[in-house]
């Protein structure tokens, strides 16, 4: 099981598609005020649908707060447009976090100085600011996922009938 931070995001319909992506990978959602959103907000559920109840979320006051509570035992990776590290150059591993910055300004500067060597980045053509923070997630989880051979997901398919 993986880890998605989502640092004082800003746009509640990347927050609810990132739910449903977390919900859909067993991956815990760990978001840290400010959030530019109410957690109730109808665009917020409305992207998540109706998954809701497999969310396994937690809020935090603080990003130092989160880091010392998970940091000892876990691997972190930063994610940014300003990283040295493709982010299918690194080695992910069950439990480690994948943080994610607001979609105006991305990680902090000096959070990013402090763990340069963990900073990853999606290549993209130089003349483009960024991604969209809700694909980046999936992007750089679903790596996360091919490398530890997804584990406990369904990989089999299945023929329902649904087309979801």
């Amino acid at each position: 099981m993986f880890n998605i931070v989502l640092v004082e995001p800003e746009i509640p319909q990347n927050t609810g598609n990132i739910s449903r992506t977390c919900a859909a990978t067993h991956t815990t959602l760990h978001l840290v005020r400010p959030l530019g959103f109410e957690i109730s907000d109808r665009t917020l559920k409305r992207a998540g649908l109706d998954y809701w109840q497999y969310l396994d979320v937690r809020y935090y006051d603080s990003f130092a707060e989160l880091y010392e509570k998970f940091s000892s035992e876990h691997d972190f990776y930063f994610l940014s447009t300003k990283g040295k590290i493709r982010y299918t150059d690194a080695k992910f591993k069950d439990g480690d976090f994948l943080v994610f910055g607001k979609e105006s300004h991305g990680l902090p500067e000096p959070l990013l100085k402090e763990h340069y060597d963990k900073t990853l980045r999606i290549p993209m053509w130089q003349d483009l600011r960024s991604l969209n923070l809700s694909n980046s997630v999936a992007i750089t989880l679903y790596e996360a996922l091919r490398q530890t051979d997804f584990n406990g997901l369904n990989t089999e398919g299945n023929l329902t009938g649904r087309a979801d």
